[in-house]
């Protein structure tokens, strides 16, 4: 009775026309959007004068088009009316005619490279001009370059529709060697003149245009500087783990984090970014400069483990904190070192409960390449850290189960129910029902029979409180569980089709992190009998943490209004949990030794 009750509120509720998305003066680059409200099951809702699919407690979601600008929609259900104005926002300009397109002209930031790379700069204009860059006294020109395409978000993947779109704007580029201005005086913007061992100033670029007759400039918005490789800039980690990345913004993809401590020298800056010695991107404000440094090289000679608590640490002594990076395989575990020489005759490393072998190779000149070989197929977890000079890697133990009886005792595991508080609700359904409820609802419900299996569970938040992915991601590398596991329900861009689109997507970012991922997923489709949205390797805060396999569910699509009506139901909650737990507790019986 309790929960008929509660399904009654929440899905089934006979509230007035509502709509839930988007709101009144949304803005969207879309073509489309789509509408996610209720009204009462009965009658007929029409949008614009036309009735729309309802699902059988009143819920909506149709996808209708938009114009570029203003569009209004009218909803109506018997007297009651709601208005909502959609605005569309042009996508891509229309190719200029008679100048420079805006914002087209790069760089578009500072930026200095070493002597020995080019210096590009390119712009969008009309066909047929002419154009050309000035710096520092001499011209670069810019010729035309052949029809390219722009690529769409990330996020597109997820609505199908990640192909590249062709771009009828025409571009034109140029480069120069840097070394170019490599002389042993070279005069900058102001006229001074530099030595061959300073950082030479070029400036900012001047943009020139010519097309029928007529000339326009325009003054580039990045100056231009030129390094000496014999006094290049080293600077040292500040951040706990420094962001890598494998270009100069937060678009690009990330690298292995540099542990605390880390030096490289610097050879190319954009704007707030530094590219480091072994190829990564930092952020300036993640570094300090260290005075009279010069590039950090290193010997390494033993390499010594030892045991402390649930880890194995490997201890590599280094001359200086080089660079590294990590790359992970199903029994394999390789760290690759920077600017580093063996000199290495003898490694101690005796019996231990996760690692089988070490190999090592010179892979290739200052790179020193470690292989760890597991005995396990899953791996549980690592940490990098620096100690002065010496690098600590660890590397978890596999959990063993202490009473046969209770399949996960002995596990540890953190829940994370998704979003929290007045002001992260998460996705909300047709009543406006908010995906941070339903996700705490469902995590005490895995909690609870996660217990009743033998282990020990942390939850993230147990009531409605803020918190910022980074706390919840602090939590688990503090708390250091056996796994961690964020619930979620979904959502849509824009674009998607919230009417159509439905099922269970799993997201994982670790290699150690996968198998997880995949027999969760494939318990709660096959055993639930719902359909599947996806695995997707994804980087999310709460996939990053290296301390334990960690995952992210999305159960169902809160926009969806037949999955909204399953997602709110508790005796489908009820199912739903069990098999979380059933598929924890077989996992880790697949995975662990009693």
């Amino acid at each position: 009775m309790m929960g008929t009750i509660a399904l009654t509120s929440v899905a089934w509720a006979e509230q007035p026309l509502f709509v839930a998305y988007p709101p009144d003066g949304h803005e969207t680059t879309s073509a489309q959007i789509f509408l996610i409200g209720t009204a009462p099951a009965s009658g007929e809702v029409t949008v614009n004068g036309v009735a729309i699919d309802r699902s059988p407690a009143g819920h909506f979601a149709p996808s209708l088009p938009l114009q570029v600008g203003d569009n209004l929609f009218t909803l109506n259900y018997q007297n009651q009316v709601v208005t909502l104005h959609v605005k569309r926002l042009a996508e891509i300009t229309a190719a200029p005619t008679d100048g420079f397109a805006p914002d087209s002209l790069t760089p578009d930031t500072d930026i200095a490279r070493l002597p020995s790379e080019p210096i590009c700069f390119g712009a969008i204009a009309p066909p047929n001009a002419q154009v050309s860059v000035t710096l520092n006294q001499q011209t670069i020109s810019l010729l035309p370059q052949p029809s390219t395409s722009t690529l769409p978000p990330n996020s597109a993947v997820l609505t199908l529709e990640n192909q590249p779109a062709p771009t009828s704007a025409q571009s034109y580029q140029g480069c120069i060697a840097g070394e170019t201005w490599n002389d042993s005086r070279v005069s900058n913007a102001t006229g001074d003149a530099l030595s061959r061992r300073t950082r030479l100033d070029l400036g900012y670029p001047q943009f020139n245009l010519t097309l029928d007759g007529k000339t326009a400039t325009e003054q580039g918005k990045g100056k231009v500087e030129i390094l000496s490789p014999a006094t290049l800039a080293v600077v040292e980690v500040i951040a706990e783990a420094g962001t890598a990345r494998t270009g100069a913004s937060t678009d690009y993809s990330r690298l292995t984090p540099l542990p605390k401590g880390t030096r490289a020298a610097v050879t190319a800056q954009e704007g707030e970014w530094l590219r480091l010695d072994y190829g990564g991107w930092i952020k300036a404000s993640e570094t300090q400069v260290i005075p009279n440094a010069v590039l950090p090289q290193t010997l390494i000679r033993s390499v010594s483990a030892s045991q402390a608590g649930d880890w194995t640490e490997i201890a590599f002594p280094l001359q200086a904190p080089v660079p590294l990076s990590v790359q992970q395989g199903d029994r394999t575990f390789t760290l690759t070192l920077y600017n580093t020489t063996a000199q290495t005759d003898i490694i101690a490393l005796g019996p231990d409960p996760a690692i089988a072998r070490l190999d090592w190779q010179q892979s290739a000149p200052g790179q020193v390449q470690y292989t760890f070989q597991f005995k396990s197929d899953q791996p549980w977890g690592y940490k990098l850290r620096y100690e002065g000079t010496t690098l600590i890697l660890s590397l978890k133990h596999p959990p063993r189960q202490s009473d046969r009886r209770q399949p996960l005792s002995g596990i540890r595991i953190l829940l994370d129910p998704g979003h929290g508080g007045p002001e992260d609700l998460g996705s909300r359904g047709p009543t406006g029902y908010p995906e941070k409820d339903v996700a705490l609802i469902l995590s005490n419900l895995v909690r609870d029979r996660l217990i009743a299996q033998g282990a020990t569970v942390y939850m993230t938040r147990e009531g409605d409180i803020d918190l910022y992915p980074n706390d919840r991601v602090n939590l688990i590398n503090q708390m250091e569980p056996t796994i961690a596991i964020s619930l979620h329900y979904n959502a849509l861009p824009d674009s998607g089709d919230a009417r159509n689109t439905r099922g269970v997507g799993t997201f994982w970012y670790d290699t150690q992190a996968h198998s997880l991922a995949a027999a969760l997923h494939d318990t709660l489709v096959t055993r639930l009998d719902r359909p599947s949205y996806g695995i997707f390797w994804d980087n999310l805060a709460l996939t990053r943490p290296t301390v334990a396999p960690a995952v992210l569910l999305e159960l169902g699509f809160m926009i969806n209004p037949e999955e909204f009506e399953w997602i709110t139901n508790p005796q489908e909650q009820e199912k739903l949990a069990e098999a979380i737990a059933d598929g924890v507790t077989q996992w880790v019986d697949q995975n662990t030794e009693n």
